[in-house]
């Protein structure tokens, strides 16, 4: 590991240095460290790169954990580690799930399980985390359920504005569960597909608007096409299709909460001819009440859905933001 430490970007110490406190076990297989010597030299992902030079939302609850964790100027705490690591599993950090996974196969701080490190890996590496990707290639099955720490009653799964976001019955919250159950698949926050599907249609997987959006995500045929919708009124295949245009706007817009609001609402032509929210008073109407449910401006994303927005730069400038 010496000479990694020598040839390495000094991110890439910082990965080498957790490869090699993870890889520290006795037991572990000489095949697996060395397929973690040759991980310890690839790139980090750059949307984790990215996000964690913002230290906000999923980001920093991650480097918090990764402290608490290794001991790193504070005292060691892995039971919190995990709990942070959870919290950005949730918000669809694939970084959070990669460590959190570790966590379980080996034991640290948490009672060894290795199928729901599996589980996790899983998800991550369908986040297209290259990491979590060849871990595949040495877990086992991984679980048909989430850890625990995943699982949530339906009633704490809910936007922290319950007065406002409540249920009319038993029917929406049977779907708010399915929506939760499957944004984590697709990289996406459940709390902000949940607004999306709130704003969009009231969770009526029934409802057809007046430009024939459809069902519970309101997808129109075009989307539905793009995104192999099938059946835009089945609940779970409208969810889906929703959430993959989420994921796809999410990387075009580089996690740009307000962005990708806007897009899912007017399309992305109109943010990108705007260069920002378009003037539409029904689109920044839609907006405000996507970030009144979900009061975070940026989302982790997986930059290998998409290249951004070509008119990224400008937008930014527009803004204000500074361009990554």
């Amino acid at each position: 590991m010496g000479v990694l430490h020598r040839i390495a970007t000094p991110p890439l110490r910082r990965l080498t240095a957790r490869v090699g406190a993870k890889l520290g076990g006795a037991s572990t297989p000489v095949i697996f460290l060395l397929g973690f010597t040759f991980l310890a030299v690839l790139p980090a992902p750059t949307f984790a790169e990215s996000v964690s030079r913002q230290a906000t939302g999923a980001a920093t609850w991650r480097e918090e954990a990764l402290a608490l964790e290794h001991g790193e100027g504070i005292a060691k705490n892995p039971a919190k580690a995990a709990e942070l690591y959870c919290k950005g599993a949730k918000a669809g950090d694939a970084e959070a799930h990669y460590s959190l996974a570790w966590m379980y196969m080996n034991g640290r701080g948490l009672p060894r399980n290795d199928a729901w490190a599996a589980y996790l890996f899983k998800q991550a590496a369908g986040q297209g985390h290259a990491p979590s990707q060849k871990m595949l290639a040495f877990v086992g099955e991984p679980s048909a359920d989430p850890p625990e720490c995943l699982r949530q009653p339906n009633d704490q799964r809910l936007p922290s504005n319950s007065e406002d976001w409540g249920f009319s019955d038993e029917k929406q919250r049977r779907l708010a569960a399915l929506i939760s159950r499957l944004a984590p698949e697709y990289g996406v926050s459940p709390q902000f597909a949940y607004a999306v599907a709130r704003t969009e249609s009231n969770l009526n997987p029934k409802a057809v608007s007046p430009k024939n959006a459809q069902g519970l995500m309101q997808l129109i045929p075009d989307t539905s096409a793009r995104f192999n919708v099938k059946k835009p009124f089945d609940p779970e295949q409208n969810i889906r299709g929703g959430l993959a245009y989420l994921r796809w706007l999410l990387a075009y817009f580089r996690g740009d909460v307000a962005l990708v609001a806007a897009a899912y609402n007017a399309g992305e032509g109109a943010v990108n001819q705007y260069l920002g929210v378009p003037p539409y008073q029904e689109t920044r109407q839609y907006v405000k009440r996507i970030l009144a449910a979900f009061p975070q401006r940026e989302h982790p994303f997986n930059p290998a859905i998409t290249d951004p927005s070509p008119n990224m730069v400008r937008i930014a400038k527009r803004m204000g933001k500074a361009t990554q």
